[in-house]
């Protein structure tokens, strides 16, 4: 390809992703290669010659420190009178990793990802993790006061209904899944044995992380079972 064409390919490549975040979060971003390098997942790292790896990961590390600061700061405003316990609650429904990743294809920022494979781009976490690496190139560009106002009023108060997540239940399997998701371990929810009790099926179900079991609960059906098991297990693992 001639200097030409590929200098003419790459600027049209700018504009268009200048374009959609200005569509979708309605400002132009100013250092578009950090908006770029928001959206390469790790399978489809840049080698630089100083040995590193150029992804989005150090920049999901920072987009979830803001996005989590900035929640955080908006609901201890918004609900002046619920306690610590509430606080963190509605903070963990808004930033959890299954919330994030059903915000991000709402989004469709999945567009803009790049990837080894398509095998990577089903990965389910994807989404999620490139939604905070955006976020963290939004702070790194904008400035901290600028992002806040950006996901407060782009995000926040668009895509989510604050008074249905009060009333929606924690979803205890989800939050360790996340847990594990963002610690790098490997967490399973295995049934251990079932039995019938008054013509009933009774299932045992634990929680392991890694290959150590943290906990483990019965209940008639196994969904049900999973979520008393991960009930038990995350004060441990949360230290909460």
């Amino acid at each position: 390809m001639s200097l030409p064409n590929f200098l003419r390919i790459y600027f049209s490549s700018n504009r268009k992703m200048r374009q959609a975040i200005k569509n979708i979060f309605g400002f132009y971003p100013g250092n578009i290669f950090l908006y770029k390098q928001a959206f390469r997942h790790k399978s489809a790292s840049l080698h630089h010659k100083s040995g590193s790896r150029i992804n989005n990961e150090r920049l999901e590390y920072l987009g979830d420190a803001v996005l989590g600061v900035v929640v955080a700061d908006y609901l201890f405003r918004r609900f002046p009178f619920e306690n610590e316990g509430f606080l963190t609650e509605m903070r963990s429904k808004i930033v959890s990793r299954s919330s994030l990743n059903k915000l991000s294809n709402k989004l469709g920022l999945k567009e803009f990802m790049h990837f080894s494979n398509a095998d990577v781009r089903q990965m389910k976490s994807v989404g999620g993790d490139a939604f905070e690496a955006f976020i963290g190139a939004l702070y790194l560009d904008k400035g901290y006061h600028f992002a806040r106002k950006i996901i407060i009023k782009r995000i926040v108060e668009v895509h989510f209904d604050l008074d249905q997540l009060v009333q929606s239940e924690i979803s205890y399997k989800s939050k360790i899944i996340e847990w594990a998701q963002k610690t790098k371990k490997n967490c399973r929810f295995q049934v251990l044995s079932e039995k019938t009790i008054n013509n009933r099926k009774q299932f045992k179900v634990a929680v392991f992380i890694e290959d150590n079991m943290v906990a483990e609960a019965y209940d008639y059906t196994i969904k049900g079972a999973e979520n008393l098991s991960a009930e038990k297990a995350w004060p441990l693992l949360s230290g909460n």
